[in-house]
């Protein structure tokens, strides 16, 4: 635990206040409880390190979770970055214009890479993306910039009475 800063392990210790239970964190919620330690392993990843598919299957105490996260720290510098994601989305920008279709971006996220399911994705554009136009176009940016955390997320939108 040498390696960790003062204020991460205060950020370890309290994930591990919030995520524990009977002293252990549920292997279950090792992604989770890593992104709240500012880091986003892939699921790969997380699987070497003893993600668990089901409740109970393995657990982690919180002498185990510091090398974990000083590992995935390492391993951060090969992620992509804010402005790799802006690239990737100028792909879809037809007009150049800083607007993309809100079901491409949509499509990618529940097929491309590292999928995300339905109700991942529903939660994301409900944090982080301002509403279409009426040509079901989005700026892709301000999306980015929530979702990277550069800028804070955006309030729940309010549905609209029917």
């Amino acid at each position: 635990m040498a390696e960790l800063k003062p204020k991460d392990l205060e950020t370890l210790q309290f994930a591990f206040e919030v995520y524990k239970t009977d002293d252990t964190v549920d292997g279950t919620l090792l992604g989770k409880f890593m992104y709240c330690c500012g880091v986003n392993p892939s699921l790969e990843t997380l699987k070497k390190l003893g993600l668990a598919e089901k409740e109970g299957q393995k657990k982690f105490t919180f002498d185990e979770l510091p090398p974990i996260l000083l590992q995935l720290r390492k391993e951060v510098k090969d992620q992509g970055c804010y402005e790799d994601f802006i690239e990737c989305l100028k792909l879809y920008d037809k007009n150049e214009n800083g607007l993309m279709l809100a079901g491409e971006l949509s499509h990618s996220l529940l097929t491309l890479g590292e999928k995300l399911n339905d109700a991942e994705v529903d939660e994301l554009f409900t944090d982080c993306l301002d509403e279409e136009d009426d040509e079901g176009q989005i700026q892709y940016v301000p999306f980015l910039r929530r979702m990277c955390e550069l800028d804070p997320p955006i309030k729940p939108k309010k549905k609209k009475a029917a």
